[in-house]
């Protein structure tokens, strides 16, 4: 082969290279493979060392070449790179316009707005002469950056070419645009992006760091960054870093933000598919709001939205503020992580046994919710973090789990702060604790089951309808829960941290909480769970004390001897000993105190007989009643004097069946007690 056919060769191949990039990366429908494509540069790679003279600043294959720099040299900008003010809140977006219709002295009644995705990465600016890319720079101090020119051609997001004039016009004309109202034929165009890295690439060079063991980049924007700044491009390279462009800083004829991404893509730039424009406000927050529930979707990370005044007059006559324009503003997303103090380290006993060291949180915000809880994990993780009680502390959330405390500022101590210990002794039943590895265990093995079912049983009898028995689980496991006076301490975001969990559900949850503190004292007796106390029993003391607090109830039962308490009306010597027992336990004690505390009170609720009607008869309830709830029921047999109770007897008067029913029907054949269906049972009432 001549040099002029290898000239006509490096040319088509050239063009079919950069054909099949633009096909790749910017329109993200390739037509052939990775490996066909690697084949067309090599082919290109042999002609042009065959034939050196051949080789072009804008030929595929000087993405990767020349030697190492021995510094990076300063580039000044054509106009400054200003960085952007952030808000965090609708009404900090409602504040911003605000400030730019005062400073504009207008109503800014119709404008709209053009939403970005804030890539999480490094802003680059890249400058182009006659279609050749020229340089590439970093922002810098927005006046002046660094000159990164042979990195930024390892970029394949990047062209090294920008498309013929002619299939820039065909390519607008695509977009709906014009082509004549723009000046497309300007010899030197300026174009500014960002650079990021995916996911998945940091995972990997992470990986392959910690195994040579080389520095561990904290996250993709710094390794992007990193990577950018290497002196040898062979390095840059080999990271595969990815760029979307947004904004033409040259004056081609744009009218409004939207164009300007257009145009962007008509040349042959890679942009970002999932901006676009926004008619008002609600649009934006409705953007803002989507991305953030489902950012875990994209290949890379993003930490926000930019919103920018989509008309280009608007944005230049709003000037800047500082080094930020007027009339753009990054929206970001709550934060994963923020700083705060830990108050307190309380130790939980989840299902198994296992013993959780928790962080009692000054309240903070933190991924749109309010944390006041922090897992601890376990003693060790305390150790390692060198964390105290009163420790200023970094805590974090991702994804569906619960937040947890990453790191201890010890420059901001006081010398107050408090060493924590782990307990000698169970804080549920005050068994020996046992260390098995890193786990701290109740030497009990019922304790950890023991007090899941106490709590599921409390939870019942006071009707908080949403807690049940595996939310409890969650959260004895994460140590948020120790008794159930804990119940009523739960916020927001206890809650909605757990997975399958929001905030919606997290508010009605609490919301049920704290309208169930008020209880009927017979109800209450019947939560606390103690030996040998059911329904029937709990009716019977609470008719017998009739007191309105919890201090009243504890003074009470106290003051009475097991005589006294056998002295009660169907009160047996073993259920006489129970309660004798469980108001003599300090433990007990301490738990009705804090119940009280967190306030729970106990509401006058006197059942009032209207006759006699039933008296001397005792009613069994199984199934599902439709036209009254199971508890109406027995109100209304109480009321007319009637007894109820849980367990089918030869001294059952009555079963009554619902839908449903359970094996206590079986039980009422076997025993050939009478059985009455809802319609029967609502007659006898009458």
């Amino acid at each position: 082969m001549n040099r002029k056919e290898a000239k006509e060769r490096t040319d088509q191949l050239k063009k079919t290279i950069n054909h099949h990039r633009y096909l790749y990366h910017v329109l993200d429908n390739p037509e052939i493979s990775d490996a066909a494509l690697d084949s067309l540069k090599k082919e290109l790679f042999d002609l042009e060392q065959q034939f050196p003279d051949l080789i072009t600043l804008d030929s595929p294959t000087q993405r990767v070449g020349g030697q190492p720099l021995k510094k990076f040299q300063k580039v000044a900008h054509e106009k400054p790179m200003l960085s952007f003010n952030d808000a965090f809140s609708e009404k900090d977006m409602g504040d911003w316009m605000i400030r730019v219709e005062n400073f504009l002295n207008k109503k800014l009644t119709g404008e709209t707005y053009y939403c970005e995705l804030k890539i999480d990465g490094l802003a680059i600016e890249l400058v182009y002469e006659n279609g050749i890319f020229l340089q590439g720079s970093t922002r810098g101090d927005g006046l002046t950056g660094e000159d990164i020119t042979q990195n930024l051609k390892t970029v394949e997001a990047i062209p090294l070419k920008l498309l013929e004039i002619d299939e820039v016009r065909k390519n607008l004309e695509k977009s709906g645009l014009n082509p004549s109202q723009y000046d497309l034929s300007k010899r030197r165009l300026v174009a500014r992006g960002e650079i990021f890295i995916n996911k998945k690439e940091f995972e990997k060079i992470n990986k392959e760091n910690e195994k040579r063991g080389e520095k561990i980049f904290a996250n993709p924007r710094n390794m992007a960054a990193g990577s950018v700044r290497q002196l040898d491009p062979k390095i840059t390279a080999v990271r595969k870093l990815d760029s979307f462009q947004y904004a033409i800083i040259t004056d081609l004829g744009q009218k409004n933000h939207e164009e300007e991404h257009l145009l962007l893509k008509a040349f042959g730039f890679k942009i970002n598919p999932n901006n676009k424009p926004a008619k008002s406000l609600e649009d934006v927050f409705e953007f803002r709001n989507y991305w953030e529930n489902h950012r875990e979707k994209l290949k890379y990370e993003i930490d926000g939205v930019v919103v920018i005044f989509n008309n280009n007059k608007t944005f230049g006559d709003a000037e800047v503020i500082g080094k930020a324009p007027r009339a753009a503003i990054a929206y970001k997303f709550s934060a994963k992580e923020a700083t705060t103090v830990v108050e307190n380290i309380i130790v939980g006993v989840g299902r198994t046994g296992a013993l959780t060291p928790v962080a009692f949180l000054k309240p903070v915000g933190l991924t749109g919710i309010t944390i006041t809880h922090a897992t601890l994990h376990n003693f060790d993780q305390i150790k390692r973090l060198g964390l105290k009680i009163g420790d200023t502390v970094i805590v974090s959330r991702a994804g569906d789990v619960i937040p947890q405390v990453i790191k201890v500022l010890t420059e901001l101590r006081t010398g107050k702060e408090k060493t924590f210990k782990m307990p000698s002794k169970c804080p549920v039943d005050g068994s020996r604790v046992a260390q098995s590895g890193v786990i701290y265990r109740c030497s009990n093995p019922d304790c950890g089951a023991r007090n899941r079912e106490n709590l599921y049983h409390f939870a019942n009898a006071f009707d908080i309808i949403g807690l049940g028995p595996k939310i409890i689980d969650r959260l004895l496991d994460e140590g948020l829960m120790r008794d159930a006076s804990d119940i009523f301490e739960l916020k927001e975001g206890d809650i909605a941290v757990l997975e399958r969990f929001g905030e919606k559900s997290a508010q009605n949850i609490v919301s049920e909480i704290q309208q169930k503190k008020k209880i009927a004292l017979s109800r209450f007796i019947q939560s606390l769970g103690i030996l040998h106390i059911g329904e029937e029993t709990a009716l019977t003391l609470a008719k017998e004390f009739p007191v309105l607090t919890i201090s009243a109830l504890i003074k009470k039962l106290k003051s009475l001897s097991l005589e006294n308490l056998q002295e009660i009306s169907d009160i047996g010597p073993k259920v006489a000993q129970s309660i004798y027992d469980w108001f003599r336990n300090e433990r007990n004690i301490r738990f009705l105190e804090k119940l009280e505390k967190t306030g729970v009170e106990i509401t006058s609720h006197e059942l009032r007989v209207t006759s006699y009607k039933l008296r001397g008869l005792t009613f069994v309830l199984t199934g599902t009643l439709k036209s009254i709830s199971r508890d109406e029921a027995k109100e209304k047999i109480r009321a007319l004097g009637g007894d109820v109770s849980k367990s089918v007897s030869k001294k059952t008067s009555y079963v009554i069946a619902g839908s449903e029913p359970g094996s206590k029907l079986e039980k009422a054949k076997q025993l050939r007690v009478k059985i009455l269906d809802e319609k029967e049972f609502l007659l006898l009432l009458k």
